[in-house]
């Protein structure tokens, strides 16, 4: 069953508010995340990157499955040149309707830049995806701090209340 609910969401894009939504076909809560730096497909200013002071954008979430017990955020580069890059992974996060900038929102697990902790985009060449993908679940999940994403990915299943996605992107000025 954990597959076939991991399977049953559908997006929506609604380019008049600038972001994606996504929701559980079977009647689930239209969740919605956003930020006030950037718009969904724009550029992420160089604040939030490594060519700035690496802090992670505020967030607002609208729209959260009234029994939800927890949130998760994953955020992810797949354009990196070696494949999927992690840059941050949150779980356990208190139910909310934002997430501020410069924060931590509940326990963290390890990104693929070796560290606990946000990690902005910074690409080595060429403009770069950046998926802020949030979760809202069933239940804390109650995992230890410095799991990686897979793991995460993998506690998740069957758990998934509704989810809400919004891409930035991120070209350096000068590239290595």
């Amino acid at each position: 069953m954990g597959i076939k609910k991991a399977l049953s969401f559908m997006c929506v894009i609604v380019l008049t508010s600038g972001f994606i939504s996504c929701a559980q076909e079977t009647g689930g809560a239209k969740m919605r995340i956003k930020s006030p730096a950037f718009e969904n497909n724009k550029m992420i200013p160089a604040d939030y990157t490594c060519d700035g002071k690496d802090v992670n954008p505020a967030l607002f979430l609208e729209e959260t499955p009234s029994n939800a017990k927890s949130l998760a955020l994953i955020v992810d580069d797949p354009d990196a040149p070696g494949g999927m890059w992690v840059h941050w992974v949150v779980f356990d996060i208190p139910v909310t309707t934002s997430i501020k900038e410069n924060s931590i929102p509940g326990k963290q697990g390890i990104n693929d830049f070796r560290r606990g902790n946000y990690g902005g985009p910074c690409p080595p060449f060429g403009t770069h995806r950046y998926f802020f993908k949030i979760y809202a679940l069933d239940k804390e999940l109650a995992l230890n701090e410095g799991i990686s994403k897979k793991d995460l990915e993998k506690a998740m299943l069957g758990h998934v209340l509704g989810k809400a996605e919004l891409i930035g992107l991120y070209k350096r000025k000068t590239s290595y």
